[in-house]
């Protein structure tokens, strides 16, 4: 838990500020810090995969401690190098240290839980967003300084993290799979055995809506928040970041455990999406509000939709994160949990990007055939869509660890490992 604060802390003090530097302060051309900014997501986003079959091949905390020391380098790199060739190394660096660390730590966290994963990956989430809510703090306090103090500070938060991680993390690593074959003739078994999850691969795509949902926190609310108050934007996109933050903080561990009172893990995920899915709905209710003439009173309410968007959108994540973490495991039946992490999450990259295009494309049409719903519109039918499909999945019953009748059958030739709650 502390050193996924750390590691949040340390990246998010950081990254808000890295295109600023390489524009501004570098004066580099906009695609070229286009260029950084996506080798970067490029790297964490398609190496999720590998991380994790590293993960369940070497061992949770060799991955760990191997991410958080590469980002070490990468985040030093960025401080103190110029040239092209060198920001995109630091770039990679950066990006594959958090696919190496990534899929190995929700493995870790879900091992070290047993019965209580539930609880375990809330308290995470927690842990988590803190860091979200502190990094760019902290950041900002140290920019006034210059940008290489920054980096040469988040390098050495993750130095730190990983003298700590080597020193005081117990080891851990996959349960045994008697008849497991090493080398590249294992992996591939490995990979087999993942892909013919099909209970597994349903899920992954069924929630790749959430993610793109989720990501408009990045992308259409500061948006929306720049249309709709003109000048004001930028503080505006931040009380968004700062309220979704604390709300993930104060309220869950409270949700969570209201939320399994009352609801499986299948219908708790179905309600978070739905959640989700109803934040966009003000902003299509409201699409051609904005503020007029700088008046304070307007600005405030152009700029509720857009912060009741950002609190259901939050709380919908809130409430599923915890039990989809919890589902992922429960299907991949306690086996390669880190490979069916780093395929989960390798789904999700490649639906956000895919998504944020779109979103932006929306936007753009919205902006050309004026019809300013039209972007809300294409997320409330994507989180629809979403909520339906993992709804339907939870009726029959296939997010449950009983349900891998639809597994491929070659799979059964696998022996199952020892499982160990």
């Amino acid at each position: 838990m502390v050193n996924q604060l750390g590691i949040n802390l340390g990246f998010y003090m950081l990254m808000p500020y890295l295109a600023n530097h390489l524009s501004s302060g570098l004066g580099m051309a906009a695609w070229t810090v286009g260029l950084v900014l996506g080798v970067r997501t490029l790297s964490q986003q398609g190496m999720f995969l590998v991380g994790g079959i590293l993960a369940d091949r070497l061992g949770y905390k060799t991955m760990i401690v191997a991410g958080c020391g590469l980002r070490t380098i990468g985040f030093a790199l960025l401080g103190v190098v110029s040239d092209l060739p060198m920001l995109l190394a630091a770039a990679v660096a950066t990006g594959l240290a958090g696919a190496l660390f990534n899929p190995a730590v929700r493995a870790y966290v879900a091992a070290e839980a047993g019965q209580r994963r539930v609880e375990a990956f809330a308290m995470f989430n927690v842990f988590y967003q803190a860091g979200i809510l502190i990094g760019p703090v902290v950041g900002l306090a140290l920019i006034s300084l210059n940008f290489r103090v920054v980096c040469l500070s988040a390098a050495m938060i993750f130095l730190l993290l990983t003298v700590v991680q080597m020193r005081a993390l117990p080891a851990r690593s996959a349960p045994p799979q008697p008849g497991r074959r090493a080398g590249l003739g294992g992996v591939r078994t490995d990979w087999r055995q993942v892909v013919s999850n099909r209970s597994f691969l349903l899920f992954s795509m069924a929630m790749i809506g959430s993610y793109v949902l989720s990501s408009q926190i990045y992308l259409a609310l500061p948006l929306q928040a720049t249309r709709v108050l003109g000048r004001g934007g930028d503080v505006g996109s931040s009380a968004l970041f700062a309220l979704s933050a604390v709300v993930a903080v104060i309220g869950q561990l409270r949700l969570t455990a209201w939320a399994r009172r009352r609801w499986n893990s299948g219908k708790a995920i179905a309600v978070g999406l739905a959640l989700m899915t109803a934040a966009f709905l003000p902003l299509a209710a409201t699409a051609g509000v904005r503020a007029q003439d700088g008046s304070l009173a307007m600005a405030a309410v152009a700029i509720v939709p857009t912060l009741i968007a950002t609190l259901l959108l939050t709380l919908g994540t809130v409430v599923a994160y915890p039990f989809e973490m919890d589902t992922i495991v429960a299907l991949a039946r306690d086996r390669l949990v880190a490979t069916h992490y780093g395929l989960y999450n390798t789904f999700a990259g490649i639906g956000i990007t895919v998504g944020n295009l779109a979103t932006g494309a929306a936007w753009g049409l919205a902006q050309r055939w004026e019809i300013p719903a039209l972007p809300w519109l294409v997320l409330i039918a994507t989180g629809a869509a979403c909520a339906t499909a993992v709804a339907g999945m939870a009726r029959s019953r296939r997010l449950e660890p009983g349900s891998q009748a639809a597994v491929n059958p070659t799979s059964a030739a696998v022996p199952e490992g020892a499982v160990s709650r």
